[in-house]
């Protein structure tokens, strides 16, 4: 990857819908180049997908919640794969020092909360987890 690669998923990243004319614009590069560029970057995995992201209050009656997992010897890839495929498991992210990962869990109420919790305490290779609620975001500038 290059400048020009970089600065196109900074882009990409601010907002994955623009069109090829608009990153081409801002780039100073032609349409031609911006396509084939994001066609490279998705062929060789670099980009693997596009989201949609949701204010926090979009889904206000939604629960998140966060739970440090610890892993049992060296089973973590193994647990990551099964975590993955959780759907209340809305992020994974690899951590250091107690706690092994770090999962944001969603839910629509307490009561499926619950059932996500026990789910990934069913998993083979998890040690033990500590879960909190999210109770309330506040945006630092």
């Amino acid at each position: 990857m290059d400048t020009l690669d970089q600065q196109l998923i900074a882009l990409l990243r601010l907002d994955a819908r623009a069109s090829v004319a608009t990153l081409a614009l801002k780039l100073k590069v032609s349409r031609g180049t911006v396509s084939n560029r994001i066609t490279k970057l998705e062929d060789t995995g670099i980009i693997n997908g596009y989201t949609v992201k949701l204010r926090p209050d979009a889904t206000p009656n939604q629960i998140t919640a966060w739970m440090s997992i610890a892993v049992e010897g060296n089973k973590t890839r193994e647990v990551i794969s099964i975590l993955l495929g959780e759907p209340g498991v809305s992020g994974l992210f690899d951590t250091n020092g107690r706690w092994d990962l770090l999962a944001e869990l969603r839910a629509p109420s307490l009561g499926e909360l619950a059932n996500v919790l026990e789910r990934v305490r069913l998993i083979k290779g998890i040690e033990t987890t500590e879960t909190s609620i999210h109770l309330q975001s506040y945006k630092v500038s």
